[in-house]
């Protein structure tokens, strides 16, 4: 079978469109057109439902789409590793994680990263979905519970609990709670407990719903519920790594206990000799150390 015809039906699937694959290939649309044909005629099947809007893949287009995906990904992989053999980092490093622990730990830590590595380029994924890392839907990982995945090299790096906080002027106008019943007094701000989340955080939003509290905003990531303490709208259910960046917050219920939640970072076993991968994971793990010791500066000074 014919790669380059493999290599332009793979960029139509993906585009959807003769057109845009055109723009990707620097092909004309005629000169796309007739190879995509060309390719038909050989597998004696047709791969697309042509309409005005676009292309649809048929059943045998989704099949040979799926095949010319694996083969892209295996070719990035290879790729990787070619460039990762030269002494100096650089080249695009996709990193997936959750949306909280990405724009509230990551993201501002970043600039450390590019001052030392200024040619990396870096492509943060942020969802809660755990992408397929041994299929390269990205190259590392860090998620808040261990990866299942095979093929995985995975190092915990720290551990995460979940607490309860609030803003001093909320607090000064709404007055701080004593104790689990006086939750019935605010506005209780958390992740949706039918959201993708970790067990533990789950477990918590639904124990503090059974105090019945006054009323309540879900949001679907940290980030939104930092967004909503901060500005004063209730009590938020938030991961302790805030606190760093967010020093003014104030911890609500402190003798509430929770479980810790681990953090780990994964990527795949054949990415274990990148120098990108090398050089981003020291870069958290330093981040983490140099976040304990600012942390034990802080209870010395208390």
């Amino acid at each position: 079978m014919d790669w380059d015809k493999l290599r332009i039906f793979h960029a139509v699937a993906d585009a959807g469109s003769l057109t845009h694959a055109g723009e990707t290939l620097h092909l004309s649309q005629s000169a796309v057109s007739r190879q995509v044909r060309a390719l038909e005629d050989s597998l004696d099947a047709t791969l697309f439902h042509r309409h005005a809007r676009g292309l649809i893949l048929t059943e045998q287009g989704e099949l040979l789409f799926e095949a010319t995906r694996a083969m892209t990904k295996r070719l990035d992989a290879a790729s990787a590793r070619i460039r990762d053999s030269e002494d100096e980092v650089f080249g695009e490093l996709r990193v997936t994680t959750t949306t909280g622990f990405g724009t509230l730990w990551l993201a501002p830590r970043l600039p450390q990263l590019y001052e030392k590595y200024p040619d990396l380029n870096v492509e943060l994924m942020l969802e809660e979905r755990v992408l397929d890392l041994p299929m390269r839907e990205a190259d590392v990982a860090i998620r808040m519970k261990e990866p299942s995945q095979a093929d995985l090299i995975r190092k915990r790096l720290m551990s995460v609990e979940m607490r309860l906080y609030a803003s001093a002027d909320y607090l000064k106008s709404r007055g701080t709670p004593q104790t689990l019943e006086d939750i019935a007094n605010h506005r209780l701000i958390c992740q949706n407990p039918n959201a993708p989340q970790v067990a533990v955080s789950a477990a918590l939003v639904q124990n503090l719903m059974g105090y019945s509290p006054k009323s309540t905003l879900t949001v679907n990531n940290y980030f939104g519920v930092l967004q909503g303490v901060i500005n004063n709208l209730g009590i938020g259910i938030l991961p302790d790594y805030v606190t760093h960046d967010f020093p003014d917050l104030v911890r609500v219920l402190p003798e509430l206990e929770n479980t810790e939640v681990p953090v780990f970072l994964a990527y795949p076993e054949e990415l274990r000799h990148s120098r990108r991968i090398a050089a981003f994971r020291d870069f958290v793990q330093d981040e983490i150390i140099a976040r304990r010791r600012a942390e034990r500066s802080l209870e010395v000074q208390k």
